[in-house]
């Protein structure tokens, strides 16, 4: 299966898999607490398949649109209902019952990314890449604060980080701050010290935190297996491909210049955009030399090389550089609790630093992005994608929490008026309240889908 297939396959498993957790919570919830459930629907538009249930005859519903979905409940405000059932339409139950439904679905999203990862702990334990840095330049930010090669960094702003994975998230937490940051450091010798990077003023700040540019615009960069230059795979119709390079080539140079490891590949590569390269390459004992002509591709101010093709998918890390711990399921569960608390606190921060402008709004993607992160978790096999599917899963929860009018949030915040006020409100303001949240929801799946485009082509 090519790329472009895995990731549409991927993307879709994706979302009807947790589009259908989603709305199996609130439609789990409604029915125990006595309201009739007219249609469960994962995907909008016209019915792929229907099937009609024995109880209520709720209609179980799979869409053409596999962005979303929805439970219909009976509801005055949307037809008659008749009186021997007024008593189980929406908006005649306890409102406690009504949010306790509303809250069900983001509930079952973080419910099944602790249940995924309580089990993920348990059959691979806690498995951390140490925080070692690779080169280092010296007029980076980094390197003008003392941080050098061979460091490994052990704590952020006075946190203690245990791997690479704590690090990025924790520098991008830290420099869309106005705190100043330092980075606790251990050298070869285990020697500790404290180096104190200057972050540049707001707009430099809000920089750092666009996607992937934290590490780089510091000028800090992980250390890395020494990857063979081995072929893994080739994309479809890429210039590698149209060479006639396969996987399981091996690279020997490139313009004459010796090729020892992958990085050194794709460095030569990088520094040739819009050219024609010749690249000697090894096949079953037999060498050879093809042109190529690369593609260039927009990153961070600068024009890069390509041609497309991908390392071995496992490549194993080195024992020095992996923390691993076995875990029971007692510390599996609470590893998994702590993960999803920490994760589900670290959306929320940054989407209120974007709300001020502290974070970029670049860091918002759509579809394309999923897709993209869904066909490269599947591919680097299941685990990952299991990750893949954690990681989407608390922000479908986060995200349907937000005070929006059509979200999960923001019909909480209506119920709870109406509570407190105790008449429900009125029509006018439950239209105004739908057309300002469909106009937010709008303007962020604009941003979304710019920004996947932006990326696609530079």
């Amino acid at each position: 299966m090519s790329m472009f297939w895995l990731r549409v396959a991927s993307f879709l498993v994706a979302v009807c898999v947790l589009v259908a957790i989603h709305e199996y919570g609130h439609f789990w919830v409604a029915r125990r607490l006595g309201f009739k459930v007219l249609r469960f629907s994962v995907g909008f538009g016209r019915p792929l398949w229907k099937r009609v249930g024995r109880i209520d005859d709720t209609e179980f519903v799979l869409a053409a649109v596999p962005l979303g979905g929805y439970v219909k409940m009976l509801d005055e405000r949307e037809g008659p209902v008749a009186a021997h059932e007024l008593h189980r339409a929406f908006n005649r139950r306890p409102h406690w019952q009504r949010i306790a439904v509303l809250l069900a679905g983001p509930a079952f999203n973080f419910m099944f990314a602790i249940v995924v990862l309580t089990g993920l702990l348990m059959v691979e334990g806690s498995i951390e890449v140490r925080a070692l840095l690779g080169p280092v330049a010296p007029q980076s930010r980094a390197g003008l604060a003392g941080v050098r090669a061979g460091d490994e960094i052990v704590s952020v702003n006075g946190k203690p980080v245990t791997g690479q994975r704590d690090v990025w998230v924790d520098l991008l937490d830290e420099v869309s701050t106005t705190q100043p940051l330092s980075l606790g450091l251990r050298d070869a010798s285990g020697q500790l010290r404290l180096a104190r990077i200057d972050t540049g003023s707001a707009s430099e700040r809000r920089a750092l935190s666009e996607p992937a540019a934290v590490l780089s615009g510091l000028g800090l960069q992980f250390k890395e297996p020494d990857i063979p230059a081995l072929i893994g795979s080739v994309e479809a119709r890429g210039p590698a491909a149209r060479a006639g390079l396969r996987p399981g080539d091996v690279v020997l140079s490139i313009n004459g210049e010796p090729v020892h490891n992958f990085q050194q590949l794709v460095t030569q590569v990088n520094a040739h955009p819009d050219e024609s390269i010749a690249l000697r390459y090894v096949r079953a004992g037999q060498e050879s030399t093809v042109r190529i002509l690369t593609v260039g591709d927009a990153e961070g101010g600068k024009r890069l090389g390509r041609i497309h093709l991908s390392p071995p998918r496992s490549v194993p890390w080195p024992p020095e550089m992996l923390r691993h711990v076995d875990l029971g399921p007692g510390g599996a569960l609470q590893g998994a609790l702590q993960e999803t608390w920490t994760m589900t606190a670290f959306q929320a921060r940054m989407m209120w630093r974007m709300v001020f402008g502290a974070v970029s709004v670049k860091n918002l993607g759509g579809a394309l992005t999923i897709a993209e992160l869904a066909g490269d978790s599947a591919a680097a096999g299941p685990s990952a994608f299991l990750h893949f599917l954690v990681m989407i899963s608390l922000a479908l929860g986060f995200l349907n929490l937000l005070p929006i009018p059509i979200l999960d949030g923001g019909q909480i915040v209506m119920q709870a008026i109406e509570w407190l006020k105790g008449s429900p409100l009125s029509e006018r303001a439950q239209a105004t309240g739908q057309q300002l949240g469909i106009a937010l929801v709008l303007l962020l799946l604009g941003v979304a889908l710019f920004n996947d485009i932006s990326r696609q082509f530079g």
